[in-house]
């Protein structure tokens, strides 16, 4: 074919539209969400095409979708198309602003279309083409935290509990059509801007951060109501766990999934602050837990134990059987997990604190139930008969 002479102006940049270009992913951050392809000027170091229109992609252009990214195409504005799947594509449209004599589309009948069309708009393309790499992975460092205290209702405390909490959460684009007509503002679209949600003057991703905030409430309320878990103290172990209920309450509140094409994937909640409520609380459950079950039999048995040999040291037997009394207070023999001997019929009309067979028979059981020593027994029966 020759030499082509790319000459100025309108026709120029006319012919250098027919160069066959090649698209590729730039250097971005790893929490980039959407960027435009870049396109490179040179073929191997053999040959440049630094006169083609900025917004136009020729006819059998190449382009590389690498693993864990999408590629969204557009043009005047609208998607035309969307690559899910990593590979190797060539460019190929109707449209005469894409077609290129070096793919095969023609010669005169392009050209000729394509510089009267130029001619007719001072030069400038009568199309806007424009190609867009789109995350599909999970897009770390999302920070979330709140300014003061949240409060939702928790079923294992049985009341309002109230926390400051901060932490962050990966997010993924599911649906990118939605992702990109329904919440990516123009601007990120017509430049070679890139759109990434950690980034503090991106007021969209700004809009996240604040509902999510706002999210943080019900999440908590919908974890820690959860029957198949009991306690607020899992929140900071299930990543996995809260992470579904915040996004839940999310979706529930935003419909971030189905109008914006994105989801929260997983959570770390770096801290949970309790307020003083709250923390006095959980304090009380935990000493609660500790006495429950053999391990509370043993601290109440011990207790018991203690205040015998205070009482016999105090009052004699009098005191024993006060004791007696006081463990029945607290739930008798019987929660004690022990064996009980039936109570003996009364011997006597007589009140029990002066009937000496009241006082042996009430004094047997403690034995039998391992409260209180032979030696406790016997002493307590001398003292009793005047022995």
């Amino acid at each position: 074919m020759g030499f082509i002479k790319a000459f100025s102006g309108a026709i120029g940049g006319m012919f250098a539209d027919q160069w066959i270009d090649f698209y590729t992913i730039p250097n971005v951050q790893p929490t980039a969400a959407l960027f435009p392809a870049v396109k490179k000027e040179t073929n191997a170091g053999r040959g440049s095409n630094t006169k083609g229109s900025e917004h136009i992609i020729s006819n059998g252009s190449k382009i590389v979708v690498p693993e864990g990214y999408g590629l969204i195409t557009m043009q005047d504005g609208e998607i035309t198309g969307l690559i899910a799947e990593a590979g190797g594509y060539t460019w190929q449209s109707d449209d005469v602003n894409s077609q290129s004599i070096f793919a095969g589309d023609g010669f005169l009948s392009p050209l000729i279309k394509q510089s009267w069309e130029r001619f007719k708009r001072g030069g400038i393309p009568g199309s806007q083409q424009a190609a867009f790499y789109v995350s599909l992975k999970e897009l770390p460092n999302n920070r979330f935290g709140t300014q003061s205290e949240i409060y939702w209702d928790d079923a294992w405390l049985g009341t309002q509990v109230g926390a400051l909490t901060r932490g962050s959460y990966t997010l993924r684009i599911v649906d990118p059509i939605l992702f990109v007509k329904n919440f990516v503002p123009a601007t990120y679209l017509t430049g070679a801007q890139v759109f990434d949600f950690t980034d503090m003057n991106n007021d969209a991703a700004t809009q996240l951060f604040n509902e999510v905030v706002s999210a943080l409430a019900p999440a908590f309320s919908k974890y820690t109501n959860d029957p198949s878990r009991t306690r607020i103290t899992q929140i900071q172990s299930d990543s996995l766990g809260f992470a579904k209920s915040l996004a839940e309450a999310v979706e529930e509140g935003y419909d971030w999934k189905a109008n914006r094409g994105l989801e929260i994937v997983s959570t770390a909640i770096v801290s949970i602050e309790y307020d003083a409520d709250t923390t006095e609380l959980l304090s009380k459950v935990k000493r609660a837990d500790a006495l429950s079950g053999a391990r509370g039999n043993s601290n109440l048995q011990a207790s018991v134990a203690q205040g015998i040999e205070s009482a016999g040291a105090e009052g004699g037997g009098a005191g024993i059987l006060g004791v007696g009394m006081a463990a029945g207070s607290l739930g008798g023999l019987a929660g004690l997990q022990q064996p009980v001997a039936p109570a003996a019929p009364a011997a006597s009309a007589a009140p029990a604190a002066d009937d000496p067979v009241a006082k042996l028979t009430q004094a047997k059981q403690m034995l039998d139930a391992g409260l209180i020593t032979q030696e406790d027994y016997d002493a307590l029966k001398a003292k009793v008969l005047g022995s």
